[in-house]
C-alpha cells in the first residue's frame, strides 16, 4: 500500500468558512521512498476575510491572495480531487490531521461540488501521525526525542518534534515543509519502533479497526486530549445505535456488580458524567489501541493485566448488562443540534446517486450550461454551492437577479460583526489585539500591516455597497 503524506495552510480554523489557500503532498512506496510530489496555492475567495493570525503564522501576504496570476479555489480544488484520486488507494496521513487538516479538505470538496470522503473510499485509509507520536512517547519511548516545557509536560507542535529529532525543516508552517517533516517523523519511528508503526498502518483501515474491537476482549485505548495522550483499559460492549462508525467500549477499572444493581436514573446520571466510563472509537479516524497483553505494565493502572482480563471476559459473557449500557448511554447523550448556517451542513446527509451524476457533469460543462444544471440539484446545499461558484468564476453567466442576491449577500457577511464567519471589522479587531500583545519595541510585522490596509480599504467599499 502507497501512503500520501499532506498538508494545508488555510485563511484560519473555521471548517466550513475558513478556505485553504495552500496544499502540499507527497507520496511514497510501502518503505516510504518519495515516489510523487504534488503541490499548489490558490488566491482568496471573495466572501472569506482570513485571520490575521493565520497570515502571520503562516507568513502569507494579503498580496499573494489576492493574486490574480494564481488559480482560484475552484481551480485547485479540481487539480488536488484529480491527484488525490489518481492516487488512491493509498493510507493518507498527515500531522494533527484527521481534526484539522482532513475536515478542512472535506469541507472544501465539498463546497467545490467533490465527493468529500475521497480519503475514506477507494479502499483508502487514513491516520494522525500526531496519534503515532503521541504513543511512541508513550508506549516506546526510544523512538523519538521530545522537548519538555519548564513544567516538565512534552511539546508535540510539529516545529518542536522535528528539531528535538534532528529533523532539518525548512519552514514550519509551509504545507510542503510540514508534509516532509512528517514523513520524516514516520520514517525515523518505522525504524526505531517497527512494531507500534505496523500497528498504526494496520488501523489505518476501518475494517481492521472493527475487527480487532471486536475480537480483542480487552484492550488498551490510548485518547488525546490537548496533546496529551490518556490510556483506557476497555472493552468493547456494542456498536453505537447511531449511523455511522461508532464503537462503544466500557472502562475495565469499574466495578461490573455494582454498575449492574444500579437503577435506570442511576446509571443514566453514571453515564452523563465527565469523562464519559463509556468510550466511543470512530473505527475511521486511525485509533491507537494495544491489545492488554502488550501494554506496559505502568500504563495498565493499579488493577494488574490479570485482574483487567478477568473483568474483559465478565463483560463479554454478560449481553444483557452490554445492552442496558448501550441502551442507557444512548439516551443520555445530548442531542445533536443542526447547523443553523449552510457551510456546516456536511457530515449525515448523503448524496442522491442523480445528485453526484449532475455534479460530474457541473464539472465539465461549459460556464453557460452550468446554472441549469445546478437548478436541477435536488440538494439544496449543492443549488447554493455551484451558483456561488458560477458567482466567482464566471458572474456574467447568472441571472442579474441571482448576482445582484448574492452581491448582497457576500457584503453582509463581510460587515456582519458577530456571525460565525470572519467580518472585516472583527478581523481590524484582531489586528489590533495582537498589536496590543507586542512588545513596545517590535514592529508589527509587515505582512499584517499590509492586511490592515487591505481590510480597512475593503471594509470602506463594503459600506459605500451597502449604504449606496
Amino acid at each position: 500500500m502507497a501512503f500520501v503524506f499532506f498538508d494545508t495552510e488555510t485563511t484560519g480554523l473555521h471548517k466550513g468558512f475558513d478556505q485553504i489557500v495552500h496544499f502540499a503532498a507527497i507520496k511514497t512506496d510501502e518503505n516510504l521512498s518519495e515516489i510523487e510530489r504534488f503541490e499548489i496555492r490558490s488566491r482568496l475567495n471573495p466572501n472569506v476575510v482570513p485571520h490575521p493570525e493565520a497570515l502571520a503564522v503562516n507568513g502569507l501576504p494579503i498580496e499573494q491572495l489576492i493574486n490574480k496570476e494564481q488559480p482560484s479555489h475552484y481551480e485547485m480544488m479540481r487539480n488536488v480531487e484529480a491527484k488525490l484520486y489518481s492516487w488512491s488507494p493509498s493510507i493518507f496521513l498527515g500531522y494533527n490531521s484527521i481534526k484539522f487538516d482532513e475536515e478542512m479538505l472535506r469541507y472544501a470538496l465539498f463546497q467545490t461540488l467533490h465527493p468529500a470522503y475521497l480519503t475514506s473510499f477507494h479502499n483508502n485509509g487514513r491516520n494522525d501521525v500526531l496519534s503515532l507520536a503521541l504513543a511512541a512517547y508513550a508506549i516506546a519511548q526510544d523512538a523519538i526525542a521530545v522537548s519538555l516545557r519548564d513544567d516538565g509536560t512534552p511539546i508535540f507542535r510539529l516545529a518542536e518534534l522535528a528539531a528535538a529529532n534532528g529533523i532539518s525543516a525548512s519552514s514550519a508552517h509551509n504545507a510542503m515543509s510540514d508534509a516532509e517533516t512528517t514523513l520524516f517523523l514516520c520514517k525515523r519511528i518505522m525504524r526505531q519502533c517497527p512494531e507500534l508503526w505496523q500497528r498504526f498502518v494496520r488501523f489505518s483501515s476501518k475494517a481492521a479497526v472493527s475487527e480487532f474491537i471486536s475480537t480483542e476482549e480487552g484492550f488498551l485505548l490510548t485518547e488525546i486530549y490537548k496533546n496529551r495522550a490518556y490510556h483506557t483499559p476497555v472493552a468493547f460492549i456494542g456498536e453505537d445505535p447511531n449511523p455511522g462508525n461508532g464503537r462503544l467500549c466500557i472502562d475495565l477499572r469499574l466495578n461490573f456488580d455494582e454498575l449492574a444493581s444500579l437503577t435506570a436514573q442511576e446509571l443514566h446520571a453514571f453515564l452523563s458524567r465527565k469523562p464519559c466510563p463509556i468510550r466511543k472509537i470512530q473505527t475511521n479516524t486511525g485509533p491507537t489501541l494495544t491489545p492488554l497483553w502488550e501494554a506496559e505494565e505502568g500504563l495498565l493502572g493499579d488493577l494488574g493485566i490479570d485482574a483487567l482480563e478477568d473483568r474483559a471476559s465478565t463483560i463479554a459473557d454478560d449481553d444483557k448488562l452490554k445492552h442496558r449500557l448501550v441502551e442507557v448511554y444512548s439516551n443520555s447523550r445530548e442531542p445533536f443540534a443542526e447547523p443553523t448556517h449552510i457551510e456546516e451542513k456536511l457530515h449525515g446527509i448523503w448524496l442522491s446517486d442523480a445528485d453526484s451524476a449532475r455534479a460530474r457533469q457541473f464539472h465539465k460543462a461549459p460556464w453557460p450550461d452550468r446554472y441549469e444544471i445546478i437548478q436541477a440539484m435536488e440538494d439544496e446545499r449543492l443549488r447554493e454551492f455551484g451558483t456561488r461558484l458560477i458567482f466567482f468564476e464566471a458572474r456574467s453567466c447568472l441571472p442579474k437577479e441571482v448576482v445582484d442576491r448574492l452581491d448582497r449577500e457576500t457584503a453582509e457577511r463581510l460587515a456582519h460583526p458577530d456571525d460565525k464567519p470572519m467580518s472585516l471589522k472583527r478581523c481590524l479587531d484582531e489586528i489590533r489585539k495582537l498589536e496590543e500583545t507586542r512588545n513596545g519595541d517590535q514592529p508589527m510585522p509587515d505582512i499584517l500591516n499590509g492586511f490592515r490596509e487591505y481590510v480597512t480599504n475593503r471594509k470602506a467599499r463594503v459600506s459605500a455597497f451597502l449604504n449606496g
